[in-house]
């Protein structure tokens, strides 16, 4: 029997890097002080908690005192908006984001409505990028705060983020611009990308769960939501987790310094997919960019007619392949993704849905094995399903 498993999940979450782990291990042993504290043990816990955080601010561009340590992106992205939302609130009560954001992003927005904030979301068009023009018109006199994500985690589309801050800078340079660069960080570069606000994640960058980074330009108004004692600046409550900083600042130092080889082979290999396996599944369409260059160089994305994706995960699940699908399963039912379906395609197909997103402990071997069982899984359901499937080529 084959045991063999190939992973094909890395937008949500990368297997931690021995060199991470060997990183935290000290922190987690011998340096466990309390780094607040100003004894010994406190004192040599500080020095790797702020070797950590000159680390990260240096691969940003960014000062030290810019750097927030949090418990992940989810919490980054929430601190992020409520931070501004109601730091900007005697100015203005307007923020602008998208459709297709994380949910840590739209949640909180949505969130925001209720607490009396009025909120944009910014359509796109088919292939997941942010209508400019549509920016431009929602900036308004009220507006304190514009998010806008990195690259996509369903579809992978990058944003031209430069171009955002110009427009929005442009307009009043009072207004904050975020982006959740929690997907782009193994991949784009994050240094001078002109934003006052940007999340990351650890674990999506081979570092570990819990830990996370959003980084706060000097003067943006901020006002901290977890309240307790004086860590972090004030600005985020509760005892630092040193050994978790440590790994998160070692992980993505190690993708910065690694990202070109990194970035060449799993573009070699998410190219195989995008190449070869329409040639073998009828019924196909690939959602998300059509220029290589401007998707993530992991991101592989499609739908396919006639079968539900939650199904064809269950079917790869078998046969040794982990993948994810933009759908979710709520209550029984299967619901289309939030990004597809602001993206044009239809409520039918994005049903159908399928995510491949690699990282650089994929081969060759492992496409190889994709290429022949996602076919498979997909004849199978059709076979299954009522009605008339499409003709596999």
């Amino acid at each position: 029997m084959d045991t063999r498993r190939t992973y094909a999940d890395h937008a949500a979450t990368t297997p931690t890097d021995p060199r991470v782990v060997e990183a935290m291990l000290p922190y987690l042993t011998e340096l466990w002080g309390n780094p607040s504290s100003i004894y010994y043990e406190a004192r040599e816990a500080r020095k790797g908690f702020d070797a950590a955080r000159r680390s990260v601010a240096g691969i940003l561009g960014a000062r030290p005192n810019e750097i927030i340590f949090t418990s992940g992106g989810t919490e980054s992205d929430n601190l992020a908006l409520r931070g501004v939302a109601h730091g900007a609130r005697r100015r203005g009560n307007h923020i602008i984001t998208t459709e297709i954001e994380h949910h840590a992003v739209l949640h909180t927005a949505e969130r925001l409505e209720q607490e009396g904030f009025r909120v944009t979301y910014l359509p796109v068009d088919g292939e997941g990028f942010v209508d400019l023009e549509a920016l431009e018109r929602a900036l308004d006199d009220e507006t304190t705060l514009v998010s806008i994500m990195y690259a996509n985690n369903e579809v992978g589309s990058i944003q031209p983020i430069s171009d955002i801050v110009r427009i929005v800078k442009g307009r009043d340079e009072r207004i904050a611009v975020h982006t959740d660069a929690v997907q782009a960080a193994g991949y784009l570069e994050l240094a001078d990308l002109g934003v006052d606000l940007l999340s990351l994640a650890g674990h999506k960058v081979y570092g570990p769960k819990g830990s996370g980074v959003l980084y706060v330009r000097s003067r943006t108004p901020f006002l901290p939501q977890a309240l307790g004692g004086s860590q972090e600046k004030d600005r985020r409550a509760g005892t630092e987790n040193v050994a978790g900083a440590v790994g998160m600042a070692r992980a993505l130092a190690l993708v910065h310094e690694e990202r070109g080889e990194r970035i060449e082979h799993v573009r070699a290999l998410r190219d195989r997919l995008l190449t070869e396996l329409p040639q073998r599944v009828g019924g196909m369409h690939i959602t998300g960019p059509t220029d290589s260059a401007r998707r993530l160089a992991n991101s592989f994305s499609c739908c396919f007619e006639g079968v539900e994706g939650e199904a064809i995960l269950l079917q790869l699940d078998l046969q040794g392949v982990s993948a994810s699908s933009g759908s979710a399963c709520t209550t029984g039912s299967l619901e289309p993704s939030h990004v597809l379906l602001a993206m044009g395609v239809r409520h039918a197909l994005a049903r159908g849905s399928l995510r491949l997103t690699l990282g650089h402990g994929n081969t060759d071997e492992d496409i190889d094995r994709m290429l022949d069982v996602i076919p498979d899984a997909v004849k199978k359901l059709r076979a299954l399903a009522p009605g008339r499937p499409a003709k596999a080529r």
